[in-house]
């Protein structure tokens, strides 16, 4: 069997770097409005953009352009030139949403694969077929479709190429399909600037017109008002199945806009998924492990194994804030003598080394500190002095002090360092 590929978002450069680092093959991200992240696509410049795709071909991986939004009449001259602008950049794939951008890119950008968003909403064969003799050579199917249309679709085309989502932030409207922020804010969601309004919290009220009263209803104490909130894709203790489906071209994980810890260990975890499966060594809990340490708003297995009828606990009536049971300590330069403090490090703390797939770690003890593996077969730093690159000792560090801090031997570029936060946690269990 083929090996499945691993996408992971790119919301920088930077994250663009630790995706691969950790372990995808592949990443997807865009430039300006025609993107549908709008704040991860101005992060992005043309030239940081090419930077990043030559990176990823160094590498022997790919980069996947987003032009997914929806235009108006008034943006198609705009969109056209964005079209030619990007393919000269020689990305590896053109990610669009609509029939009429799909016959654009065959137009202006021939040779550049083309694969559908899932804003799209392709749930059948009958859908994929016609967007397969468009010239479309992908599908990312929609969230809400399950495993056996996957395969039914993949039967019936078994050229065209299927990629799902199974990670990341779920949508309490149909793949996305949402008119809340552009009502509310003028936000148009299709359009890459949703306000992600579904995540407030609201207060209910009930009224009647006729003898005009007006009431507040009250809450039960623990349930909340969150009555939009969807929680967050896992779908990690169900990627064998999805590997024996042999169905499924490309998994994907969301979130341009999140952490590059998030970034990295979800690559980490679904790479690690992946790899197990062909070993026949696939084991749930050490990838959920992983995943938990990320801010997540309490997770579901969604719908691919399941009927969205049969699932009562995709919605969060809780809480919008993220939690998670780790803070990202510091991030080593790229010189990896030095970390840049993200959080806060005192002399004799124990902190957990996290590091980019396939890293050599040595281990050391000197006057700055130590690198140790315990029986964990985990690797942990502990500083007995804390030294800025000016040779300048510190009681403590915390994030926003601006200089490096020596480490006491070399860690890979791009490793973090992490610790348990201090804060509670409120993980679902997808297992």
């Amino acid at each position: 069997m083929s090996k499945i590929e691993l996408l992971s978002p790119a919301g920088n450069l930077e994250k663009l770097k630790i995706a691969f680092a950790y372990g995808a093959d592949a990443v997807y991200g865009g430039v300006s409005h025609f993107s549908l992240r709008i704040r991860s696509g101005k992060e992005f410049t043309m030239e940081t953009f090419k930077e990043g795709i030559d990176y990823a071909h160094s590498l022997g991986k790919k980069v996947y352009v987003t032009i997914n939004g929806f235009p108006f009449n008034s943006q198609i001259e705009l969109l056209k030139k964005h079209i030619v602008n990007i393919a000269a950049l020689e990305p590896d794939a053109l990610i669009v949403a609509t029939p009429g951008v799909v016959q654009l890119c065959n137009e202006l950008a021939p040779g550049i694969p083309i694969h559908l968003s899932t804003q799209a909403n392709v749930m059948n064969y009958l859908d994929a077929k016609v967007y397969y003799d468009m010239g479309v050579r992908r599908i990312i199917a929609a969230r809400e479709i399950s495993l056996l249309d996957v395969k039914d679709i993949k039967k019936q085309i078994p050229d065209l190429e299927i990629e799902i989502f199974v990670h990341g932030s779920m949508c309490f409207a149909y793949s996305g399909r949402c008119l809340v922020s552009a009502v509310q804010m003028g936000r148009v969601p299709n359009r890459g600037s949703c306000a992600n309004d579904c995540r407030f919290e609201y207060t209910l009220y009930a009224g009647n017109d006729e003898h005009g009263t007006l009431f507040r209803l009250e809450e039960e104490q623990g349930i909340g008002t969150y009555i939009f909130n969807a929680k967050d894709m896992n779908l990690a203790s169900h990627v064998k199945e999805i590997y024996d489906s042999g169905a499924v071209d490309s998994i994907k994980i969301e979130g341009r806009t999140k952490s590059p810890y998030y970034a990295a260990v979800t690559a980490y975890a679904y790479s690690m998924a992946l790899k197990d499966c062909e070993a026949n060594e696939f084991v749930a809990q050490k990838y959920q492990d992983e995943l938990n340490t990320t801010k997540n708003r309490g997770f579901t297995d969604a719908y691919l194994v399941h009927k969205p009828f049969d699932k009562n606990d995709t919605q969060n009536y809780d809480y919008a804030l993220s939690a998670g049971s780790y803070e990202v300590t510091g991030f080593v330069l790229e010189n990896e003598s030095y970390f840049m403090c993200k959080y806060k490090v005192y002399p004799n703390d124990e902190i957990e080394i996290f590091a980019p797939l396939n890293s050599i770690i040595e281990e050391v003890n000197n006057e700055i500190g130590s690198i140790y593996k315990k029986d964990d077969g985990k690797f942990y730093i502990k500083f007995n002095k804390i030294i800025t690159e000016s040779e300048k000792e510190l009681e403590s560090v915390h994030s926003g002090n601006t200089n490096p801090i020596k480490l006491p031997g070399k860690l890979p570029y791009m490793t973090m360092l992490r610790t348990k936060s201090d804060l509670p946690n409120e993980q679902t269990s997808c297992l």
